[in-house]
């Protein structure tokens, strides 16, 4: 600030990550974005929230404070599916757990009313984003109210937050209060119960705490507002209050999005970190080509977050972003990642305007693709082409997942990818593979899974190279049964495969997988689901599926009890493991930074 000339800051923002200041993480694209917009921005990371101290650094901001718990859900990174608590944190110097708080969005905002009683609070980023509405939180096993009630913030804005953050930092720098800013589309703010209110009213708290039945109805409402083209205002009372939630931003157009990812990031953590950050490792030479995803998965909350629309990057930005990356002292010839939340939705769209501004299909491509969809892939073709032609580039990667549901129709894309953009192992994410389980999911079946696997090897073979699919997989998800694990073990040794690593399936705000674990209930047709709540039940799905681990061998057995089947442990006997040529490696464990931000 004394470099800069600067006595005082317009926006603080305080976050639970360590400040790196690259375009895949929140809070420094949103700090770049305003100050590129004439605003004098600053950034509070991962202060020690025990006293109001760390908070004071910066002093009083002239506009207000900007609080996000993180790239990740603050309660998702400190716990894992079980409840107990996990000793690392990828977002953190040295990779040490313990530098943010539990409900970190709350913390912060307590402690910076606690400091500044007079200086508004905007609270943002996913945690805030997919809590905005009344909600059921798996850690405390009950339904909470909108985190804007418990932290006391005066704003929160959902989603990526580009407008709707600068609209409120133009029209405070402009003289207007942030009490009076109740209009901003991708906000939500507490208000008095309106007398005669033509919002779309949703059960309320109350109701959704004591009914499931209610919680269902008020998230299937919900998440039918998030098409920014016909979305209405979203009212839920809490008490003698009420939570109203303007509609989704509107998306960025290429050209915004050029010049979103044209701003001078450093591309690297803040140079007073001496330890390692696996979270930047794992991305510093990954690029996002687009964001949001049309897929609509039961589990997955980038519909609530970034929304379904993809939004592209022109091919010019991405090549410019990387041809700088080359000349960095710590890039090494290989581009990790060219992608998004789904690599093959790069430059995919609606085809039919009119139909897209009122659609409300949950998924542009279960259990149809829609008639409407643009599923060409010369786009995304071209963009790989020219970024392995680039000079100083000796490698690029695609480590984002694809939709081999979507592969079938991109043949060029296919190609391109299985002959030069896969580094030994394609991720893939097939979740299940009994077909009523998929169903639930929002997922293709198994019959698609063995098309593209068979394709696959079949390419790779034509191409002579040794290159195998991994397999991501998801255990004790609604729907999924005991015995239904199995057919899915049974099927992958069939196929020759072995996992190890399994995702337990963790509720989590905003999605509808976690609306049917609370409640029993799908929240788009009503119908009953079956869902494994106890932590046994959960153990041994699990187990099922690492069955060649023998650590692992005693569960297996016990599921193979319960279910009656004690006999087919054979069949899960000295397999020898195979994908396109020898055996399928071990998973890795992934950070998720792209799909968290």
């Amino acid at each position: 600030m004394r470099a800069r000339g600067w006595n005082e800051l317009d926006i603080i923002f305080v976050n639970g990550d360590a400040y790196i200041d690259h375009p895949s993480f929140g809070v420094p694209l949103l700090a770049r974005w305003l100050e590129s917009h004439g605003f004098r921005v600053g950034i509070i990371a991962q202060p020690d929230w025990r006293s109001k101290t760390s908070f004071l650094i910066l002093g009083r901001p002239r506009l207000f404070f900007a609080v996000s718990a993180g790239a990740m859900d603050s309660m998702v990174a400190h716990y894992t599916p079980a409840r107990k608590l996990r000793h690392d944190d990828a977002y953190t110097p040295g990779n040490r757990h313990g530098s943010r708080p539990n409900r970190a969005t709350m913390i912060y905002t307590s402690r910076l009313k606690e400091a500044f009683k007079d200086i508004p609070v905007v609270i943002g980023g996913i945690e805030a984003s997919l809590r905005r509405f009344a909600h059921y939180d798996f850690w405390e096993n009950k339904v909470r109210r909108s985190i804007l009630f418990d932290a006391k913030a005066d704003l929160l804005i959902y989603g990526m937050a580009e407008r709707a953050v600068l609209e409120v930092a133009t029209r405070m720098r402009d003289g207007e209060k942030l009490g009076s800013i109740r209009d901003v589309r991708g906000s939500a703010y507490i208000s008095g119960i309106p007398e005669d209110s033509t919002h779309l009213t949703i059960p309320s708290y109350e109701e959704i705490a004591a009914s499931k039945e209610k919680f269902a109805e008020a998230f299937r409402l919900a998440y039918l507002q998030q098409n920014p083209w016909s979305a209405g205002i979203v009212l839920q009372r809490h008490g003698n209050r009420s939570l109203i939630c303007n509609p989704p931003a509107m998306p960025l157009s290429e050209h915004e999005m050029d010049a979103v990812y044209a701003l001078p990031f450093e591309k690297s953590p803040h140079p007073s970190y001496t330890e390692t950050i696996p979270a930047w490792e794992q991305i510093k030479t990954s690029v996002t080509s687009h964001r949001g995803c049309f897929g609509g998965c039961a589990f997955c909350a980038i519909t609530m977050h970034q929304g379904k629309t993809i939004q592209s990057r022109s091919k010019e930005s991405v090549l410019t972003e990387i041809s700088a990356m080359v000349r960095k002292s710590w890039f090494r010839g290989t581009v990790s990642d060219i992608g998004g939340p789904t690599a093959n939705m790069y430059g995919l769209g609606c085809s039919n305007p009119e139909a897209m501004q009122k659609c409300q299909r949950e998924s542009c491509i279960f259990p149809n693709i829609c008639a409407n969809l643009r599923t060409g892939d010369k786009p995304a073709t071209s963009l790989l082409q020219a970024a392995r032609a680039l000079a100083g580039v000796r490698h690029t990667a695609v480590s984002s997942g694809v939709r081999y549901d979507l592969l079938e129709r991109q043949p060029s894309y296919f190609s391109e990818l299985t002959g030069h953009h896969v580094s030994g192992l394609l991720k893939i994410a097939p979740e299940h593979l009994v077909d009523r389980v998929t169903d639930i999911m929002r997922k293709p079946g198994r019959k698609s899974f063995e098309t593209f696997f068979a394709k696959f090897r079949a390419e790779c073979d034509r191409i002579n190279k040794r290159q195998y699919i991994v397999p991501y997989l998801i255990s004790g998800h609604p729907g999924c049964t005991l015995a239904d694990m199995l057919e899915l073990t049974l099927v992958l040794k069939k196929m020759g495969m072995q996992v190890e690593q399994v995702q337990d399936f963790t509720p989590t705000p905003g999605t509808i997988a976690t609306c049917m674990f609370y409640s029993g209930l799908d929240p788009m047709t009503g119908k009953r689901v079956y869902t494994a709540t106890s932590d046994r039940e959960k153990g041994l799905q699990k187990s099922l599926l690492l069955w060649h681990i023998p650590a692992e061998r005693g569960k297996v057995l016990e599921a193979l009890k319960e279910l009656g089947r004690e006999n087919e442990i054979g069949l899960l006997g000295g397999a020898e493991t195979r994908s396109t040529k020898g055996p399928v490696p071990p998973q890795r464990r992934k950070i998720s930074v792209k799909k968290a931000r």
